[in-house]
């Protein structure tokens, strides 16, 4: 099993991608690679490699970044997790850029409706941030709650995705 890591650089900070197989499994913002690396240590239970990233993602990542948000909805990714944690994430994939939900809606749409801190909690263990988008997932009142690298990381993509002002 070969994990290779690189470099990405955004707007709003440097990227993290690891990948496998061609498959992202792990991408976040590089100031916060020590949680990233504990969420692979434990499921690979190997560190990665200093390797390109694959075309196709570096591809749709600066396309995502140019404004064309849909550019990372055809992205293979391979996250892992519970079977739980794998029916968040995959609802997470189908809310569409420039939309947000609230935690309890999404607890709803994968019939969980009385799990809605479960749903919290496996968003938050999310390892591929942006292209599996927990950044769109807000609380109830429509404020802005919880994301591992900040909030005005989650602000700003949601703001370049037009889902606030």
């Amino acid at each position: 099993m070969h994990l290779e890591e690189s470099r990405f650089g955004s707007p709003c900070g440097e990227l993290t991608v690891v990948t496998r197989e061609g498959r992202l499994v792990g991408l976040g913002f590089s100031d916060g690679d020590a949680s990233l690396r504990r969420s692979l240590a434990r499921r690979f239970g190997a560190a990665p490699v200093a390797g390109p990233a694959p075309k196709a993602i570096t591809r749709a990542l600066d396309a995502y970044f140019g404004g064309e948000l849909g550019a990372l909805d055809d992205v293979a990714v391979d996250a892992g997790g519970t079977p739980f944690q794998q029916r968040v994430w995959q609802a997470l994939r189908r809310i569409p850029a420039g939309e947000t939900v609230a935690y309890r809606d999404l607890a709803r749409t994968i019939g969980a409706p009385d799990a809605v801190r479960a749903v919290g909690a496996a968003n938050g263990a999310n390892p591929i941030g942006i292209v599996v988008p927990c950044h769109r997932v807000i609380a109830a009142d429509g404020t802005l709650h919880g994301y591992a690298y900040g909030l005005d990381r989650k602000r700003w993509l949601l703001r370049h995705e037009s889902a606030i002002a």
